[in-house]
Formats: structure tokens, sequence, C-alpha cells
């Protein structure tokens, strides 16, 4: 696909006469930057107009004298012959004032009829009046160029100032620049310039810095939750197919260049469908410290909305919040619930949602990697299992008895207690169908009643709970027999 190039777009809006351009960026810097580019290329005037300096040519100072109301600005363009461009900073709010429609709408016509444009910038919800005439330019993001060259600038002007140095191998430099990746140039700047100044230092434990930047964006969107990097593939137990699978893409993460150079793309995601209880939450965590990116999840309680459209425009939220801070990890967890098939009762809000997450699983322009986990199949909708949906579909099933011993080893060590002092054998067998989250249960489960008893943790005490406990497999056995053999043909084994 060709990148796009908004000064040219622009251009070619003014040569054919539209009178309104809406250029849709929070960057208020980078689209003056491109305006005044935009009129050398043209050899047309730029006048900029703000409520303090009123209307003024952009190499001026001073501005027209009376042109601080918006109204008597839009007065004067609209008596002016001379072909210009004029960019009105932040005039959005204005706009619901229908006198101002009224002067806006009757520039705009008559720069139809000749060479100038009306500029408006950020993200404007336009009056019915004033749609029809406007056309819409999407400044990109900025490029991993783009951020190279900040990085050197701010070095450089740093260093002017203060001894500074810069401690990053190559591909610790493509990773911070593809972690800067969703932040303005301007919020880049800023943590950039904090984390080198602390230290006198940029190196590759600033990375740190960019994620806490990109936490504080999520955070203030309210529809992700963020989560701190805390698992690791070490705490969870068996799973090799899945850990395997895993491995091999991390070097895509690590090496974006050469990876795309290779012909690789970033992976879009994995399915993993299971049993419950059995790691699969554990697993989305694990991958976001293993590949070293942030981890959102995406709530459905926060997602829904009783006010018509809501949801549906909480949910494009949530995901240009995930494509802005991308690279990133996207946790969905139980997505049947999230994306339920065959419900009326919501007034289709669910399928809508679906095919709104659908196309956007297909067209996202951010790198995120979906991690979404599900149990109950027969409630999720048939578009998901699709082939190019995810990358891979995993079934999840219950551990093994070497699997299980590890499990017990990774909870009685969590919890400062040695696993060799304990019958570990006898354990394992003892627990045949557990799942992972069930045989964490019974240690807690003992602690509590050895505690309470003011004694050491034993064998005993551990298969007196194992005995108390009814697994999942045996009171739902009809249910995991019916997801085993679903899964038998249709997904690849994490196990």
């Amino acid at each position: 696909m060709q990148d796009t190039d908004p000064l040219r777009d622009v251009e070619l809006l003014v040569r054919s006469r539209h009178g309104l351009v809406i250029i849709d960026t929070v960057e208020e810097e980078r689209a003056t930057t491109l305006l005044h580019h935009l009129a050398d290329r043209m050899t047309m005037p730029l006048f900029v107009w703000s409520r303090s300096k009123g209307l003024r040519r952009a190499d001026q100072d001073t501005g027209v004298y009376g042109t601080t109301d918006p109204g008597q600005a839009l007065a004067h363009m609209a008596a002016s012959n001379v072909s210009a461009i004029y960019h009105l900073q932040g005039f959005g709010s204005l706009l619901n004032d229908e006198t101002n429609q009224e002067r806006l709408l009757n520039v705009v016509q008559k720069f139809s009829t000749q060479d100038s444009i009306v500029v408006l910038t950020g993200a404007l919800v336009l009056p019915e009046t004033l749609r029809r005439f406007a056309s819409t330019v999407r400044l990109p993001s900025p490029t991993v160029q783009d951020y190279e060259q900040l990085v050197e600038h701010i070095l450089r002007d740093l260093a002017a100032r203060m001894p500074v140095r810069m401690q990053m191998s190559r591909e610790e430099g493509q990773r911070l620049l593809g972690h800067l990746r969703g932040l303005t140039l301007i919020e880049a700047e800023k943590v950039l310039t904090k984390a080198i100044v602390e230290d006198n230092l940029l190196s590759a434990a600033d990375v740190a810095h960019v994620i806490a930047a990109k936490k504080q964006i999520v955070e203030q969107e309210g529809v992700l939750e963020y989560y701190p990097l805390e698992e690791s593939m070490a705490q969870v137990a068996d799973l090799a197919g899945l850990k395997a699978w895993l491995a091999k893409r991390k070097s895509i993460i690590v090496e974006p260049q050469r990876a795309a150079q290779f012909g690789l793309s970033f992976p879009k995601g994995v399915l993993l469908v299971g049993v419950p209880g059995c790691g699969k939450s554990l697993c989305a965590k694990a991958v976001a410290t293993e590949w070293g990116l942030p981890l959102l999840k995406l709530d459905s309680a926060a997602l829904y909305n009783k006010y018509m459209g809501e949801t549906e425009k909480n949910f494009r939220r949530a995901m240009h919040t995930a494509e802005r801070i991308a690279p990133v990890i996207l946790w969905i967890d139980e997505l049947e619930k999230a994306f339920a098939s065959g419900g009326s009762e919501d007034g289709g809000v669910s399928q809508r949602v679906l095919g709104t997450f659908l196309s956007w699983m297909q067209e996202r322009a951010g790198d995120v990697f979906i991690v979404a986990t599900a149990n109950d199949v027969s409630r999720l909708p048939a578009e998901f299992l699709r082939k190019g949906r995810f990358d891979e579909i995993f079934f999840v099933d219950l551990p093994n008895a070497v699997a299980r011993r590890a499990i017990f080893e990774i909870h009685l060590r969590k919890r400062g207690k040695d696993p060799a002092t304990l019958p570990l054998g006898e354990l394992v067998q003892a627990t045949e169908q557990f799942s992972g989250a069930e045989i964490e249960q019974v240690i807690v489960a003992a602690l509590y009643s050895v505690f309470a008893e003011n004694k050491a943790l034993d064998g005993a005490a551990l298969l007196a709970e194992i005995r108390a406990t009814r697994p999942l497999a045996h009171t739902m056995a009809e249910r995991v027999t019916a997801l085993r053999e679903w899964a038998r043909e249709r997904t690849v084994g994490a196990n």
C-alpha cells in the first residue's frame, strides 16, 4: 500500500477549490508545520487566527485590528480577494454558534470559486450545514524516522548544556523507537528529555519511561485496563506447544525492521480455548512480559453502555487507544461474554460491536497482538473461528502429571514453601483431572488450615484438601468431554 502524503493531499484540495479542509490530528504543531510547507510550495500567504492574536500572517506577530472577534475575522476573510491559506486555530468550539456557522459557510462558498482555503484542525464535529463542504485529511502518525530524528535532536540539544551519553546497541535503539510509536512527537520529547536528564544517559532501561507514559494515556481513556508486567513464562507450567509458537515470534518484536525486510508482518494474535482454570489468562500476562510489551485488557463491563450508540463508541475508542500505543498486547478474557452470539436481548448491540471488531481485526493499522481466551465455545461467534482471524487457535487441556508437579512447585515456592519437603509424587497422583487453578486453591486452603492449627504445612493437610475438592472435570464432565471433542479437529494443542 502506498503511503499517504498529507501535504500533496491538501495541495490537491486547494487546487481543486475545496473551500474547507479538516486536518484530523491531535498534534497541532505538526499541522502548523505542514501548512507552512504548503504555503511555501504553492507560494501563497498563510494566515493564522487565534483568540489571543486574531487574524495575522504567519510570519508576523501583530494581527489585523479587531479580528480577535471571530465574526470580524470571518468578515475580513470574506472581503479579501487574495488567494491564501487560512488556519483557524481552536475554532471548533465556536461552531456551536449558528451565526459563526453561517459566516464561515459564506467564506467557504466564496473560496470554492478561488484558490483560497480554510483549514480547521483537531477532532471536530461539524454542523450539518458545513459538513457537505468539508474534506478531511488525516495526518499520519510519526514514522520511525521521525522519532529517530527527534532522539538525535534531543541528544544534540541537551549535550550543549550538560554531559550526555547514549548507551544502547542497535537492536536496543530499534526497540526504543518501536515503543515510542503511538506517542505524539511532543509527548515523546517530554518523556525522553526527562529520562535523559535523570541520569545524563539514554539507555535500554529508559523504555520503561515510555511504557509508563503509554499507561497514563490508557488510564485517561478509561475503557481499557493497563496491567503491570509481572508474570513470566517460567510461571506457566506445561503449554510447551504454545510457548514454542510464541518464542518463534519474539524476534519480530525485538528486531521489527529486520523482520519487515524479511517479509514478515506483526502477528495478529491467538485464541486460547480450553478448560477453565488451566492458565489461559496467565498466558496473556506472560506473553507481555516475555515480549516486553504493554498489556491492555478489554473490560466488557466497561464497554457496554445502556445508551444507544455509546457501546460502539466506547469500543472504537478502546481500539483507537490500543492502536495508538502499539506495539501492545490486547487481552480479551472470556471472549464469548464480550461478543456472545445469538443474543437479541441487548437490541443487537453485541452483533454490531462484533461486526466492528471483525472489521478492525482485518484493517487495524497498529501492531496489536490479541490474546483472546474462551471457555464456552458454544457461545463463541463462528466468525472468530474462521481461518485468518487469528494466527492460531490453541486448545488448553487439563495438566498432565509432569505439569501438575510443576504447578505444585511454582505455587509452593511462591508462598515460601520448599517442595522437596512434601510428597509431590503422591500429591500429583491424587490430583488427576485437576486444573492448575484447582491445585493452587488446594495449597491455599491447606495453608489456612495449618495456620489456624499452628502447624507446619505437610502432605496430610494437602491430601485432605484434595479429597475435599470436587474438580470441574468431575462436576462438569460432559461439558469438558464435549469441549475436547470439538477441539480435536479444530485447534492446535497448547500442552
